[in-house]
């Protein structure tokens, strides 16, 4: 048997394994401190007809997604609603694809849940994807939801949780404007004294949609995001990600050595 056709056999059995197998569940007592038995219980209904296919192909079916402490018995809450928007009843308005999960810590003490997960695709290759932060809520016995946003991907939409740096525990996204000059929203939301996400910066970018940029807005803007702070000082040497090797400011957009653009000749 040859090399290729041996590969093209194991990816299709793959596949075939993985094709309709519901993410794992996350575990939350642990790191919640709670008492046994609290997780994200995730579930996935059969495969559904594609409704941009040609009548054969399958996409993976609906996510149930149920925060419980008693084996899913009662959700606390459940999330299958996190991708509806008002008075936009779709077939996106319910999850397909678990983009991410994992627990963050914007304070040492303080554990939330981080959840994104996709509808499914448009004609064009477009979903809505939703981002949700939740914490525990004692009083209450349930989790609460902290931040929530729900996006496109086309437009280099993006949502990030910053790990790390003087805006660590923040929360940054971007989208598009719908005006010229066609730029992005930038969006910095930090923990507050209520113990949820809000919004400390709002502006538009300095980098410009489809100006060749291969940096996520996120880290061309960054920048800027950090002047408009005051966490950054021009003149100083710049933010940048640990790959951008020679980091270069164009009218104050980080570009990256040989990936920027050549300056205009006098």
């Amino acid at each position: 048997m040859s090399y290729r056709r041996l590969f093209s056999m194991l990816s299709l059995l793959a596949l075939a394994m993985t094709a309709n197998t519901a993410p794992p569940s996350v575990e939350l007592s642990r790191p919640f401190g709670l008492k046994p038995g609290w997780q994200l219980l995730v579930t996935q209904g059969p495969e559904t007809p594609d409704p941009f296919g040609a009548g054969t192909e399958k996409v993976p079916g609906e996510l149930h997604l149920c925060i419980t402490g008693d084996g899913g018995e009662s959700c606390r809450p459940s999330l299958d609603t996190m991708l509806v928007r008002a008075g936009q009843a779709t077939i996106y308005d319910r999850p397909h694809y678990l983009e991410d999960v994992r627990i963050i810590r914007p304070e040492p003490n303080h554990p939330l849940l981080w959840v994104q997960a996709a509808s499914l695709h448009g004609g064009n290759g477009d979903q809505v994807v939703g981002t949700m932060v939740l914490g525990y809520d004692q009083a209450g016995d349930r989790f609460v939801p902290v931040y929530d946003l729900k996006t496109g991907r086309n437009n280099n939409q993006a949502v990030r949780y910053i790990e790390s740096g003087p805006l660590r525990g923040a929360i940054i996204s971007v989208e598009p404007t719908s005006d010229a000059p066609f730029v992005f929203w930038i969006t910095v939301d930090r923990l507050g004294t209520s113990q949820r996400y809000a919004p400390v910066l709002r502006y538009r970018s300095v980098t410009r949609y489809g100006d060749g940029n291969p940096l996520p807005v996120i880290d061309s803007d960054m920048p800027e995001t950090l002047r408009r702070l005051k966490l950054w000082a021009p003149g100083t040497p710049s933010p940048h990600p640990a790959h951008c090797s020679t980091p270069r400011l164009i009218h104050g957009a980080l570009w990256c050595g040989d990936l920027a653009p050549a300056a205009p000749r006098r």
